[in-house]
């Protein structure tokens, strides 16, 4: 215990120096990161340049075929549309010049949408999203939108102080005058979409007469707003976020395929040109051509920079190349620093500075010439040897036979005969199949009538008839004597032969019996 005490009583032992030791604090709130980043209004700058006046010429053809093409009149007869181009849905006929199709014609939408496929299959091999940036119908509207504006509100610097400026009356003007030019394109455009399914100077009649119908006011009010929304305000977000398209073009491009190239083995590194700096004095520092003026940036209609590589928002439309040549130009160096050039070119360049000749022919271009040779082949030879008849059978199911008093086996068929023709036409009916068989047509859907052994016998063949450009359907029996009938299932075959020329059709089915 007095140990304790003395202890008690000394000195305590010196200490380290003091030191503050960091309290812990309270967290802050971190802000939650937005899934989503918001819009940034692009601003495109009007480029000046070759590939600039290959975009307005074909503006302005695409435009002006899409609204003539419907006025075009194509002389058919009497009793039919004459116009060129017309998507008849209520007499379920397409006409396409002298080619007039009907629903069994089905196999050339799908040719077509094959060949429109490959085709732009073809296209991005040998040149990246070419259709992307000059026939695409969103960037040949959204074109048609930013000159509008190019014209109502002035160029890029004009446009975005007017939106950052004071809402005056001035602000307020040119706002209204854009938008009601947009809405008369986008007006135009809903109209002449809808005279591809119309006879448009009927239609046109029916609209001065304010009786326009609600049906095809519907479809104009409908394709007006998607073409005002589409053109005048998402823009290149159709591009980017809604189209499948930049998406798939990874797969179908490779090294030999152009597209729009920053030649950084050229530009790099980028530095602003000074005042009275030489080219020489530029290249001993490790400058390159590229004087970062980003003339490239404020031209691209999707606001990207091509500087940093190929990228899913490039739409290939070419207007950096015209911005970057002017440039330039007017700093006394040669073009194309921005280029349409291939990787592989890209790659020679880099190391041995030469030139990599482009190669057009290549396995992939030769596949997707060869598919639209055979499928574009197919079709014009089904045009040419296209029937004026098409004859469809559909065997009662419900009873799948009856047999009759004396033992024979009936069985019932509806025969469907499409008359692609201008005349009434009459098809003699005979069938070949179980032995001794017969055939008659039911109520008034002969023309003539009677019964016809299959071969062995004579007599007289119903007829039956078909009204001009109309499907006409007729109901039959087919007997077969009792004993006739080997087989619970045996082969039938309808042979019509038109009265007037002689053409057969055929059509194969079943002959059921027990």
């Amino acid at each position: 215990m007095q140990n304790l005490a003395r202890s008690s009583s000394l000195p305590p032992p010196p200490s380290a120096p003091a030191q503050s030791i960091p309290t812990p604090s309270t967290p802050e709130p971190s802000t939650p990161v937005p899934f989503y980043a918001p819009h940034q209004k692009i601003y495109p700058k009007a480029a000046r340049g070759r590939f600039r006046r290959i975009k307005s010429a074909l503006m302005v053809g695409l435009l002006a075929l899409f609204m003539l093409l419907p006025w075009l009149r194509w002389d058919r007869g009497a009793g039919l549309p004459n116009q060129a181009i017309l998507f008849d849905l209520d007499s379920q006929r397409f006409y396409l010049f002298a080619l007039e199709l009907w629903p069994q014609h089905i196999y050339y939408l799908t040719g077509a949408m094959i060949l429109a496929a490959v085709g732009l299959f073809l296209a991005t091999a040998l040149a990246g999203r070419v259709w992307c940036g000059y026939t695409c119908p969103q960037t040949v509207w959204t074109d048609l939108y930013v000159k509008v504006e190019e014209w109502i509100e002035g160029d890029r610097g004009a446009r975005i102080r007017l939106d950052k400026g004071p809402r005056n009356a001035n602000w307020l003007a040119r706002k209204t005058a854009k938008h009601a030019v947009w809405l008369l394109i986008a007006l135009a455009t809903g109209a002449s979409a809808l005279f591809y399914f119309v006879d448009a100077p009927g239609y046109v009649a029916d609209l001065l007469r304010f009786q326009p119908g609600p049906v095809a006011t519907g479809w104009i009010l409908f394709m007006t707003a998607c073409t005002y929304a589409m053109a005048g305000f998402m823009r290149e977000q159709m591009c980017v976020y809604v189209c499948p398209w930049p998406r798939i073009q990874a797969a179908l491009l490779d090294d030999e395929s152009l597209t729009v190239t920053y030649q950084d083995w050229r530009g790099d590194g980028r530095a602003p040109l000074r005042k009275e700096q030489s080219w020489a004095e530029r290249s001993a520092e490790g400058l390159g051509d590229c004087i970062d003026c980003k003339a490239c940036v404020q031209v691209c209609p999707t606001g990207i920079d091509i500087r940093d590589g190929l990228q899913m928002d490039c739409i290939s439309c070419g207007l950096c190349i015209d911005a970057c040549d002017d440039v330039m130009g007017r700093i006394g160096r040669p073009g194309g620093l921005i280029r349409y050039d291939t990787q592989a070119a890209q790659e020679a360049k880099a190391v041995a500075r030469k030139p990599e000749p482009y190669r057009l022919v290549r396995p992939r271009t030769i596949i997707y010439s060869l598919v639209m040779l055979v499928v574009g082949g197919m079709m014009t030879i089904g045009v040419l040897l296209e029937p004026t008849v098409d004859v469809s059978v559909l065997r009662d199911r419900a009873p799948l036979y009856v047999t009759l008093s004396d033992g024979a086996i009936q069985n019932s068929y509806t025969v469907k005969i499409s008359n692609m023709t201008r005349a009434p036409q009459g098809y003699r009916l005979t069938v070949s199949g179980p032995r001794g068989a017969t055939v008659t047509a039911v109520g008034g859907g002969a023309v003539g009538g009677g019964a016809v052994d299959s071969g062995a016998a004579g007599g007289a063949a119903p007829v039956l008839g078909a009204e001009p450009d109309t499907v006409q359907t007729h109901r039959i029996h087919v007997r077969a004597p009792a004993g006739a009938a080997v087989a619970g299932s045996m082969p039938l075959t309808l042979t019509l032969t038109r009265l007037s020329d002689g053409v057969v059709h055929q059509a194969e089915t079943v002959f059921l019996a027990p």
